[in-house]
């Protein structure tokens, strides 16, 4: 009998970091030069940084949310505050499309809606996600 099989942390390249983290990689290479961001350099010399440090760097270096101001409390946690960017309507159903910073959330609903909450590009929308199934995926081959 095998004992449990314990899965290794991916490693992640400069350049990976920072797109993940949504800036520069020079500033990912300053935040690594400052101790703000912990790496190591691999057998050829290449900076590589452990997939869990930056988990938890993401995590407290994410701006906070921006509040949501419907003054509505509500049992869903995922809030999406943004600007609507495009509404495609018909007679009966509408494709609305928020910003919602680096996140574009889509939501079909009916024309009277639209209407009746007078959304058009430019005007703030809060996107509220409540499902009992979110998917998660990972790259082919990884595991």
């Amino acid at each position: 009998m095998r004992g449990p099989m314990l899965a290794l942390v991916p490693q992640y390249r400069i350049r990976e970091a920072a797109a993940l983290l949504g800036v520069s990689d020079d500033t990912v290479r300053r935040w690594v030069d400052t101790g703000a961001l912990p790496a190591v350099r691999d057998g050829a010399g290449r900076m590589s940084l452990d997939g869990a440090a930056l988990a938890e760097f993401a995590r407290a270096a994410a701006a906070p949310p921006v509040p949501d101001p419907s003054g509505v409390q509500r049992s869903a946690r995922n809030r999406f505050v943004g600007l609507v960017t495009r509404v495609v309507a018909d007679g009966v159903m509408a494709q609305v499309e928020l910003q919602c910073g680096p996140h574009t959330v889509v939501s079909l609903m009916s024309s009277e809606a639209v209407r009746e909450l007078g959304l058009e590009p430019g005007t703030l929308g809060v996107a509220v996600v409540k499902a009992t199934t979110v998917i998660v995926e990972t790259p082919a081959g990884a595991s």
